[in-house]
């Protein structure tokens, strides 16, 4: 069910929720937090409301969309409720700003944040340079961005040290952790000996891979270089080197050891609602992931 109440406010949209729930049964009893949405646009909050319906089946939630529209328009909200097979497991609340109401996001969103809920603060794009200082953000115990569509990836990601407070996280962390259970796997395995070097070559743009040198650097306390080149990741210890390398666009990665055959394991690049649900799993604070962001500062690029 999708309801648009055009030219609104905050108070007629919650009265409609009432309303909703009492001739509907729509309750919000079992929501584990609410995840508040930020989008530059419109035109981006349906890939940002599709991708929080298929993490909310994991994690039941009220979903709270804030579409940002033109600050200098006629101050207007226009908001449209989603709930049943339209969200997902979710209770989807969407909100197109205009004019000073851009300014004041954080005044639309409070008086439809869940009692005694987790709230968690997701920016698909244009995150604020100091997410915990953002008016959204302050009302957030979990704040997640995502760098990898950022106008300068890599150099968002490396940003990201400078503005890090606890709750904090990136997507490009979450889309590596398939990569770092392989490499961990293969690391703990004979012989056991202290890796002397990584380096880790892809795409320039891909900040995952900028996140995977940064933990390597921080676990391993050794040299890592970052290449830009075909997908892979080479360790190399005194007596053995191993190397895990897929196409870019590739669903299967290939393990190569010194003296031993090929592996071939299944490692396709994460989904962005793959990796929101994992984030929305633990709502503490990401103590690797700030380890694994001062890591790249040990990090030599070529």
């Amino acid at each position: 069910m999708i309801i648009d109440m055009p030219d609104t406010d905050t108070r007629e949209v919650s009265k409609r929720l009432v309303q909703l729930r009492e001739a509907n049964g729509v309750v919000t009893v079992g929501r584990v937090l609410t995840l508040v949405v930020c989008t530059l646009d419109s035109s981006e909050a349906e890939d940002a409301i599709d991708a929080a319906n298929d993490a909310s089946r994991e994690h039941p939630c009220r979903v709270i969309v804030l579409a940002r529209g033109d600050r200098t328009s006629e101050t207007r909200l226009d908001a449209q409720i989603r709930v049943g097979g339209d969200a997902g497991a979710a209770e989807v609340i969407v909100l197109r700003l205009q004019g000073d109401l851009v300014s004041h996001e954080n005044s639309v969103v409070i008086p439809f944040l869940l009692p005694d809920t987790p709230v968690v603060a997701w920016w698909p794009r244009g995150a604020p340079d100091f997410p915990s200082k953002d008016a959204v953000g302050r009302l957030a115990t979990r704040r997640i961005t995502d760098a990898t569509f950022a106008p300068d990836p890599q150099s968002t990601i490396k940003a990201r040290r400078n503005s890090y407070a606890p709750g904090d996280t990136d997507l490009a962390w979450s889309r590596i952790t398939y990569w770092r259970a392989l490499l961990a796997a293969a690391l703990d395995e004979q012989p056991f000996e202290a890796v002397e070097s990584v380096t880790v070559s892809g795409l320039r743009g891909e900040p995952a891979l900028d996140m995977l040198a940064g933990w390597l650097a921080a676990r391993l306390s050794c040299p890592v270089v970052r290449q830009t080149g075909d997908l892979k990741v080479e360790i190399h210890r005194p007596s053995v080197s191993i190397a895990i390398s897929r196409p870019q666009e590739g669903r299967t990665a290939t393990l190569t050891r010194t003296g031993e055959p090929e592996q071939r394991l299944a490692l396709a690049r994460r989904e962005t609602r793959d990796c929101l649900a994992e984030e929305l799993r633990h709502l503490d604070a990401d103590d690797i992931y700030a380890e694994a962001l001062t890591g790249i500062e040990r990090v030599s690029y070529e």
